[in-house]
Formats: C-alpha cells, sequence, structure tokens
C-alpha cells in the first residue's frame, strides 16, 4: 500500500526526522470455542495463538506481522526473526516485554534506534548521576547514561530515561524507565519520554480491527484459520489506511486524524458492501487492476473529494467518570438481571 500512499502525499508528519518509526507489540488472538474435538472436555479457555505486529505509524499500516500457533509460547521467543528484519534508520518502539539484552543491543549494531522501557530484571551499570530534563504532560523527566553487556562481552552505552509520574498506571507504577539510543542531539529525553507514550497507537489499532473488522473470529479453533482470519484483518486495516490517506491528501491531516470516525467509514462500507456487488457486475471492477499507480491515485483523489466528512464524523463526549465499586462475593458468582430489575423498579415504586 506504501507505493500508493507516497505518491497520494497522504503520509502523517514524521515522529522523527530522520528515522523510520516502526511500532512493535504482540496481539493474543482470544480464546475459541470448543468445538474441535480435544477441547470438548476442557474447561480452560483455548488460546489459537498469538503474533507480533510491526506497525508504521507514518504511513498507518502494519507492515510485517509474525504469527505463531502456540498460544502458550512467550513472545520474546519470536524476537529472533524480527530482529532479521531491522534495516539501518529504523526506529524500534516496544514494550518492556521486548527488553532482553540482545534484542535491543542488535538492534544498535545493525545501524537502528530503539527506545524501550525497561525490564526491572535486565542488568546494567549506571555512568553518570541523574540529571532533571524538564516536564511532560504525565511527569517529571530525567536522565543518566548506562552501561549494558551482551552475551559476547562487548558494552554498549544507552540512555535511561525516568520518568515520574503525576498519577499511577494500571499497574501501581509511580516511575517508569525508558533506554533508548538515540543521541542526545537527535531527540532529548523530553522527546523520547512522549514518543513512548506514542506506543498505545498500536494498542489502539489492535481495538479498532477487532470492533470494526471482526479480526478475532471466536468459532475459528485451528490455530492456521485464526492467525489466517487475524491477518486478513490486517489487510483490510492496510487497504483502510490508503483511504485515510486519499482523504488527507484531499482535506489535510487535521480534519481526518482527529475527527475521522473509523466505526462510521467501517460500518458504511459494510451496509453498502453487497449492495454494490449484487448492483455492478464483476467485470465493472477489473478497470482498477489494470490502472496504473498514477490512474489509481488521481482516482482516488478524484473520489476523497466527493466525500462529505461531516458524515463521518467522531461524536464527541464527555469526562470519564469513575468507575464504580462493585460488591463481590464468591458465594454468588451470579446475579440475575431481571431479579436486580424488578427490585430496582419495587424500590421505585415505593417512593
Amino acid at each position: 500500500m506504501q507505493p500508493l500512499i507516497t505518491p497520494l502525499e497522504g503520509e502523517r508528519s514524521p515522529w522523527l526526522p530522520g528515522y523510520h518509526v516502526k511500532i512493535l507489540d504482540g496481539n493474543c488472538i482470544a480464546a475459541s470455542e470448543h468445538r474441535l474435538t480435544v477441547l470438548r472436555e476442557v474447561q480452560a479457555g483455548a488460546l489459537p495463538g498469538k503474533s507480533l505486529v510491526v506497525y508504521e505509524p507514518t504511513y498507518g499500516v502494519v507492515s510485517d506481522v509474525f504469527p505463531c500457533e502456540d498460544g502458550h509460547a512467550h513472545e520474546r521467543a519470536m524476537l529472533g526473526q524480527v530482529l532479521e528484519t531491522v534495516q539501518p534508520r529504523d526506529l524500534w518502539i516496544q514494550d518492556r516485554n521486548f527488553c532482553p539484552c540482545a534484542f535491543f543491543c542488535g538492534i544498535e549494531t545493525r545501524g537502528a534506534g530503539f527506545i524501550t522501557r525497561q525490564h526491572a530484571g535486565l542488568p546494567f551499570a549506571g555512568r553518570t548521576s541523574w540529571r532533571a530534563s524538564g516536564r511532560i504532560e504525565t511527569g517529571h523527566v530525567a536522565e543518566q547514561w548506562v552501561e549494558v553487556r551482551d552475551a559476547q562481552g562487548q558494552t554498549h552505552l544507552f540512555r535511561r530515561i525516568q520518568v515520574k509520574l503525576d498519577q499511577a498506571t494500571r499497574d501501581g507504577d509511580r516511575v517508569r524507565y525508558l533506554l533508548t539510543n538515540l543521541p542526545l542531539y537527535k531527540a532529548s529525553a523530553k522527546r523520547v519520554a512522549r514518543l513512548y507514550r506514542t506506543r498505545w497507537t498500536l494498542e489502539t489499532a489492535f481495538q479498532h480491527l477487532e470492533a470494526y473488522f471482526h479480526s478475532e473470529i471466536n468459532t475459528l479453533g485451528y490455530p492456521k484459520a485464526a492467525l489466517f482470519g487475524f491477518c486478513l484483518a490486517l489487510v483490510a486495516d492496510n487497504m483502510l489506511a490508503v483511504v485515510l490517506a486519499a482523504l488527507r491528501s484531499v482535506h489535510g491531516q487535521d480534519p481526518i486524524d482527529p475527527d475521522l470516525s473509523l466505526y462510521y467509514v467501517a460500518h458504511e462500507i459494510a451496509q453498502t458492501y453487497q449492495g454494490m456487488m449484487m448492483a455492478i457486475p464483476e467485470e465493472e471492477w477489473r478497470v482498477f487492476s489494470c490502472m496504473a499507480p498514477a490512474e489509481f491515485v488521481a482516482t482516488l483523489q478524484m473520489l476523497a473529494r466527493q466525500v462529505r466528512l461531516s458524515a463521518y464524523r467522531k461524536s464527541p463526549r464527555g469526562p470519564k467518570k469513575p468507575r464504580l465499586k462493585r460488591a463481590g462475593t464468591t458465594k454468588t458468582p451470579h446475579v440475575s438481571t431481571a431479579k436486580l430489575l424488578r427490585e430496582q423498579q419495587t424500590r421505585v415504586m415505593a417512593r
């Protein structure tokens, strides 16, 4: 899809000029139904597989996926395959699950950059004391230089970024540590901390895949089938990235990325697809397969000019309310919704 997005000039602004940003994250496919014979007498959830996904935010596409049929396999076992794809001037951003020394030292050896959250078990030696670097939206930032030794005994000098958070994370952490090999003149400590926060872009993409493209079909019990279905959803999402690039090339980036509702776009596609397939003969679609890239780009831009963006605008929502604490007990693991509704209605009528 990149040969279409580039001439459309529909790329997003680069996150760090001079680097090709890639976000790495894992996706574990949800438990499937117990349709297979080997699963019918198993009470535990059946995991049909997992994968590592590489997302390129500049283009908005998934550029690589590393599937694994073993749902119990550790994500780190697949990092060797990922390392073979690292190119010079890449910038890899990943969570602490992908913080083994061999992986990020291998990234540096290949001439690429990385930003990773430090795993608590990573051995290192401090070389400088902490130096305050100011404040970002989530807390105060400081940095130091540390030394890491790889399996071959070679030493690597990295920057260690500390972010003292104003609010604790979901895991209760109040301090976050990051490691990077980016030179200081390319990215300050605050820039590195902000870049790591954007890692959630891929988490959001996974949510969109499940909500809009049904990437995890729980009736697919065989690992190959479940992983194939997930990869098809990735392909559909990449095609949607071309649509968004065409809209950005015509209407600009500001009204598309923050305001366009992917839910409404996906709903429009699902709602009209079958009707279009019946109304328009198959041979009428073949013209697109014969188009040269330049002609196809011009066609996409022509169609994008006719899109009424107001019909696909996100619905604004108010601030989130704090979650109420729910009363729970092991004696009654289930409740009757109908019974609770009747009790509520009785209380209202008594008033």
